[in-house]
């Protein structure tokens, strides 16, 4: 199991996605909002914008939202204006973190981020210090009650998915952005609910890390994904079951 499914699984079972429901679609409505912004309402033309539409529905936003969000990008209704940001940086014993930020006070921002990794054992690195060990992706997390893994082989290679993989207590589908959208609707269509879908950044490598330096590690990310201004975190840390159970609780 890597460390991203993991760090997913714990958020999971601490209830952080569901209790934070609130705080995902405030996320997705900033993704989908400066999107449009940046190439236009129309999400047949804009890749970035299908691939936000894609995410929400996933989370079962309601449409309405979804439209309100776009309109306030394209300037049909009044909005914030966002500016993107993205740091990179190190945690304890050397993970890999990469932190996207979307916000109205780049000042505020940058102190907070700071805050959070200077208070946690982690700093900031330059920009590029750890992008390089990423790679996006489509990653789909279902239920092994929901689906035997030779229908869900059938079913996600067929639509485009590159790889599934044995997780535990769930399957785990890769696939590449692009096909992102392909992939979960024809899940939909096979009445399969995935418990989480989302374009996310894999790490090509992983730090394990036991003990004190990944209850440090733990508390850095979910200081970091508690910011309001931050979009998503991606890190290469990895850890054993010991630290994962403590971590769950």
């Amino acid at each position: 199991m890597s460390g991203h499914s993991k760090w997913a699984t714990i958020k999971h079972k601490k209830g952080a996605l569901d209790a934070k429901r609130g705080k995902i679609f405030t996320r997705l409505i900033k993704e989908i909002t400066i999107a449009a912004k940046q190439g236009g309402g129309d999400p047949d033309g804009n890749p970035r914008l299908r691939g936000a539409i894609a995410a929400a529905k996933a989370e079962n936003m309601p449409a309405e939202n979804i439209k309100r969000a776009i309109q306030r990008g394209t300037g049909e209704l009044e909005g914030v204006s966002y500016e993107e940001i993205t740091y990179e940086g190190y945690g304890p014993g050397g993970v890999a973190l990469i932190v996207d930020v979307l916000t109205d006070n780049k000042n505020r921002a940058v102190s907070e981020i700071r805050h959070a990794f200077s208070k946690n054992g982690g700093n900031l690195g330059e920009s590029n210090s750890v992008s390089w060990m990423f790679t996006k992706k489509g990653v789909i997390t279902i239920a092994k009650s929901a689906a035997s893994e030779d229908k869900l082989t059938e079913i996600v290679l067929e639509a485009g998915a590159e790889d599934l993989s044995d997780e535990g207590e769930t399957w785990e589908v890769l696939c590449d952005p692009k096909d992102f959208e392909a992939v979960t609707e024809a899940l939909k269509a096979a009445k399969i609910t995935p418990e989480h879908a989302e374009v996310t950044k894999i790490a090509s490598t992983y730090t394990k890390l036991e003990g004190s330096q990944a209850n440090a590690m733990v508390r850095l990310l979910e200081t970091i994904e508690d910011l309001d201004d931050t979009q998503n975190v991606y890190s290469n840390f990895d850890f054993d079951e010991a630290s994962m159970s403590a971590a769950s609780h």
